[in-house]
C-alpha cells in the first residue's frame, strides 16, 4: 500500500489505516470477559496488515488491544505504526503512566508509536498530562504524542504544553457527510503538519449505500466506500481509519491504494456533498 508521511514524525505509514472500535455492546461485554466475534476481528486486522496497511488505532476503552496484539504476532513490530488512547479518567500524571503500562501489556509490546488523549478532561491540566507524555517519550516507551476529539483551541493548548516534543496528530470525525473539521482544524493541521486521523470516514456506514457516489464509482471501477476513502486519503494530512471488523471490508478498504481522484472529481465531490 502507498505510504505517506505521518505529520512531523518522519515516519511514513499507509495512507489508510484500521480502527478497532466496534460498538458499545461489544465494549460492555468485553469488559466482562466475552469478546464476541473476536476470531473474525483478529482475522480482519491480519488481512489488513497482509494487504500493507501499517496504521492501526485502538484504545484502552475499546477493549480491542488484545485483538490487535494477536493479529500483530506474525509481523515485525517495526512494520506496524501502533496507536492507542488513554481515557479521560486517566489523565493525571501517575494515572496516565499506569494506564499506558497496562496498554503495553495488553498489546504485547515494549513501546507504542502514538499515544493519544481520547477526550479532553477539563478537571485535569493539559500541562500535567503532557508532562507525563514526555516522560514516556524520555523513557523510550512512547514515540509520538497525539490527541483526539479536541477543538482547535485545545489543540493549540496541547502544543504549547509540549516543550520537548511535537504534537503529532489529532483524531476527529471526518467524512464526506461530516465536514466540520474543514472550517478551522484541517487548515491548521495542514499549516502545522499535524496528521488528522479521520474516524467514521464512511459516515457511520452511510456512504457505502449513498447513490451520490455512483457516477464516481463507475468512472473508476471502484466501490462507493473506496471512493469515499480515496477522497480523504488524497488530502496530504488526512489518514482515514475505517473500522476493521470484517475481512471482506478491510480488503475492500485496502483497494484504495494506487489510484487517485482527478482534481475535477475532488471538486465535484466537495460540491455534491455540501
Amino acid at each position: 500500500m502507498r505510504l505517506k508521511e505521518f505529520g512531523k514524525t518522519g515516519r511514513k505509514v499507509s495512507e489508510v489505516g484500521m480502527g478497532t472500535y466496534y460498538d458499545p455492546l461489544w465494549i460492555m461485554t468485553a469488559w466482562g470477559g466475552w469478546r464476541r466475534g473476536a476470531t473474525s476481528k483478529v482475522e480482519a486486522i491480519k488481512a489488513g496488515l497482509d494487504a500493507g496497511i501499517t496504521l492501526v488505532d485502538t484504545a484502552e476503552v475499546y477493549r480491542s488491544e488484545p485483538l490487535v496484539a494477536k493479529a500483530m504476532r506474525e509481523k515485525r513490530r517495526d512494520e506496524v505504526f501502533l496507536a492507542t488512547k488513554a481515557w479521560p479518567s486517566h489523565l493525571r500524571r501517575d494515572d496516565l503512566i499506569r494506564a499506558f503500562d497496562r496498554s503495553l501489556v495488553r498489546l504485547g509490546t515494549s513501546y507504542v508509536d502514538l499515544y493519544q488523549i481520547h477526550f479532553p478532561n477539563r478537571k485535569v491540566s493539559i500541562k500535567e498530562t503532557m508532562a507525563a507524555m514526555e516522560k514516556l517519550v524520555e523513557d523510550g516507551k512512547l514515540r509520538h504524542v497525539g490527541v483526539s476529539n479536541f477543538s482547535l483551541e485545545q489543540i493549540k493548548e496541547a502544543q504549547s504544553a509540549l516543550p520537548k516534543s511535537e504534537l503529532s496528530s489529532i483524531q476527529l470525525d471526518y467524512s464526506l457527510v461530516n465536514r466540520d473539521v474543514e472550517g478551522d482544524v484541517l487548515p491548521y493541521c495542514e499549516k502545522e503538519k499535524i496528521a488528522l486521523m479521520a474516524y467514521y470516514p464512511l459516515g457511520h456506514g452511510k456512504l457505502p449505500s449513498d447513490p451520490r457516489l455512483d457516477s464516481f464509482s463507475s468512472r473508476y471501477g471502484k466501490t462507493r466506500a473506496q471512493v469515499a476513502l480515496r477522497w480523504l486519503a488524497d488530502k496530504a494530512s488526512v489518514f482515514p481509519i475505517p473500522r476493521a471488523s470484517k475481512k471482506t471490508h478491510v480488503v475492500e478498504n485496502a483497494g484504495v491504494d494506487e489510484w487517485e481522484l482527478s482534481v475535477q472529481d475532488m471538486v465535484d465531490l466537495n460540491l455534491r456533498f455540501r
